[in-house]
């Protein structure tokens, strides 16, 4: 504090509002003290959230207007138009128009975006990733708001502010951007054990998707699909990606976050551009009404997954994304998705955090896009006809005429429907109970799906998790939060508790704090992922005296296998090729790039262009680097001679005139004639589909 007399008269104004809150009794705005803000006011533990919960609503008002003009959360986004396809009349599941029939079409709009970040933060930070649909349907807009992952850090809506304060830029300084590794992050998620399920989701590979384009999404919540006879089917929804579902790894996100902080966007936009489609399948997890408590947790928690051996997912269509908006903002900025929305056929459940979501969005976007008319934004318009009596209000464009704007009214204006002429029905469930701020004992289990998640995993993803928590840990200052989060990574697995501990200076567990069940879901891991060249992106690495006629052979199978291959050189331009002396053109000069920004390298032949490579220091050290982050490399001729510099460890390389060696994901060719470049290639095409190769030196390879 500055001596009296240099202070300033905006210094003692700011005096008036400043407030310290340590110790202080938490109350309302206006003063009424709270006892309870953990649980939102309910009919019963396990019913709906009640609209007279003042603190709730008061809460998640503050919290829902406290940025503008961008989101508070998942600010940072892409997004792009396509159709989606269903493949069976489900009328006996779901009444809604959207499933009534094989083959029909439907448009959509998906937003994809990172969490935590603001909108100018970079792609590949580690985070979880919205997955947000806007069906336009015949009844109505459907929106299907989710995530990458299928559980979520909190099981009521009321601690989101709280969680979203944690996560955020710390108050004091605003640091870090798009980071958890923050002393608040951890000290609520230590503190709020039915967050350690999601954290290990995000702290495993699934953190740092490869691409929109190769990331699940998930409905999160436990929803209900209701047929025309009122009969009511518990439904999780998931999305597919055709490509599989693939990762980064850290130290690639991180160099990746300073190359190209666009890595994702850019990534969704070209492949729409070019042609590459993506597609994913929506697949449903069914659970009958009488089986709602046949589970060991509560199908209302969202903290919990249903294990795919347990009910398998079933595929009802499949959505394709084929055209880049127009205008960014127009479009992507102004899409407003609320779980809300919804058509006849599918319904809520008691979910805590779905009910509370259901008020939160609205709320949201009524400061966001100006007021109660951003339905009427372009982006946001049903292509069914809208007929309702609100006239007014920020931002109106419809000219409604008429004079009833009320009902009922005998003077014209809309009427209501029923049911059997397309309104939308609520599902009639018996709700009874005290109205009480608690949670079900059904939602106490906090460890033993996290332990299942864990158990699932590759040796290479658990030692990625493994990583991710001493990186994120590391960063806390606050010894008491690192020791506290240890401890509840003990209740998930004794290994994973003590490895953490030895690498962020905690006394590592003597014993664990419960026995490992031992359950595994393999469906879980991405080791079992599909495999495809398709899309992926492979750096040529070339100079002066490239040899053409054993290069062009492997790019035309690449090309066919539907990779895209981009040669990059020293310089922009185009090359001179050994012998005739042709132009190769150049794709990327060297100073625009890196190894990170590809899937995969190769070191084309001939001696000019080997030593043109080897000249530039950085280009040379592509291969080191896209081996450190186990990605397929491959060189051809004169080409191998660069890889046997580098000295890759515990990898075998060609060392002959007409040598061909397949070690590891690291494919080489010495010489050889038409024959063996087809073996060259197709090895090679198949080390790209597998996408990475962690059988490699796992101390070079780690998260």
């Amino acid at each position: 504090m500055a001596d009296d007399h240099t202070r300033t008269e905006k210094d003692r104004q700011l005096d008036e509002v400043r407030r310290d809150h340590d110790g202080a009794h938490l109350t309302t705005d206006q003063g009424v003290k709270v006892d309870h803000t953990d649980d939102s006011l309910k009919a019963g533990e396990r019913g709906p959230t009640l609209i007279e919960d003042f603190h709730f609503r008061e809460k998640l008002t503050h919290f829902d207007h406290e940025r503008i003009p961008e989101r508070i959360v998942h600010p940072r986004g892409s997004g792009a138009h396509g159709v989606f396809e269903c493949y069976e009349d489900l009328h006996e599941l779901t009444r809604a128009h959207v499933f009534g029939a094989a083959g029909r079409q439907t448009p959509v709009f998906v937003r994809f975006s990172t969490v935590v970040g603001f909108r100018g933060s970079a792609d590949t930070v580690r985070d979880v990733r919205g997955f947000a649909t806007k069906f336009y349907t015949e009844e109505g807009n459907w929106d299907l708001v989710g995530n990458n992952m299928p559980v979520f850090f909190i099981q009521d809506a009321i601690k989101f502010p709280d969680l979203v304060h944690s996560i955020k830029p710390e108050q004091h300084h605003q640091m870090p951007q798009a980071s958890a590794a923050h002393d608040t992050f951890w000290d609520f998620a230590s503190l709020t054990p039915e967050s350690t399920h999601t954290l290990l989701w995000v702290t495993s590979p699934r953190g740092v998707p490869r691409s929109y384009r190769m990331m699940e999404g998930f409905g999160v919540h436990t929803f209900r699909f209701v047929n025309a006879a009122g009969e009511a089917t518990f439904v999780k929804f998931h999305w597919r990606p055709l490509l599989g579902t693939h990762s980064l790894v850290w130290d690639e996100t991180q160099k990746i976050a300073g190359k190209d902080p666009d890595f994702n966007r850019r990534d969704l936009w070209e492949a729409i551009e070019q042609g590459n489609h993506p597609v994913w399948e929506l697949a449903v997890q069914l659970v009958p009404q009488a089986d709602e408590h046949a589970f060991d947790f509560d199908l209302l928690d969202p903290t919990k997954i249903i294990p795919e051996e347990e009910v398998p997912l079933r595929p009802i269509g499949k959505m394709t994304l084929n055209r880049n908006p127009d205008n960014f903002f127009a479009e992507t900025e102004q899409v407003a998705f609320h779980p809300g929305n919804v058509v006849p056929g599918i319904d809520f459940t008691n979910d805590p955090l779905l009910q509370g979501r259901l008020f939160s969005y609205l709320d949201t976007q009524l400061i966001r896009l100006g007021g109660p008319n951003f339905a009427q934004i372009p982006i946001n318009r049903p292509v069914a006809e809208v007929h309702h009596h609100q006239r007014e209000g920020y931002g109106q464009h419809r000219i409604d005429r008429g004079r009833g704007s009320y009902f009922p009214s005998s003077l014209g204006g809309a009427e209501v429907a029923t049911p059997e002429q397309g309104a939308y029905h609520h599902y009639e469930e018996r709700v009874e109970g005290a109205k009480i701020r608690a949670r079900s004992d059904s939602f106490d289990d906090h460890y033993s799906q996290a332990t299942l998640f864990w158990n699932s995993m590759s040796d290479w993803e658990q030692q990625h998790i493994i990583d991710a928590f001493r990186f994120e840990l590391g960063k806390v200052d606050t010894m008491h939060v690192r020791e506290r989060m240890v401890d509840n990574l003990n209740h998930v697995d004794h290994r994973l508790a003590v490895e953490v501990a030895e690498g962020i200076g905690v006394a590592p567990p003597e014993r664990p704090a419960t026995d490992n069940h031992g359950r595994r879901s393999p469906a879980l891991s991405q080791a079992s992922q599909p495999s495809s060249v398709a899309t992926r992106k492979v750096a040529v690495l070339a100079a002066d005296g490239v040899d053409r006629s054993s290069l062009q052979p492997v790019l035309d199978h690449l090309a066919g296998a539907g990779a895209t291959c981009e040669i990059v050189a020293p310089t922009d331009g185009s090359l001179r090729c050994a012998g005739d002396g042709e132009p190769l053109p150049v794709d990327r000069a060297m100073n625009t790039m890196a190894s990170v920004l590809y899937d995969a390298v190769l070191v084309a032949g001939g001696d000019d262009s080997v030593e043109g490579v080897r000249s530039k220091g950085e280009l040379a050290n592509w291969p080191l680097e896209a081996f450190k982050h186990a990605k397929p490399i491959a060189a051809i001729g004169s080409g191998v001679a660069l890889l046997h510099e580098l000295s890759l460890p515990g990898v075998e390389l060609a060392g002959a005139e007409g040598g061909f060696v397949d070690d590891a994901g690291v494919v080489t060719l010495v010489g050889g004639g038409a024959d063996e470049l087809s073996t060259f290639a197709s090895a090679f095409a198949d080390a790209i589909a597998a996408h990475r190769h962690f059988d490699r030196p796992l101390a070079l390879v780690r998260a």
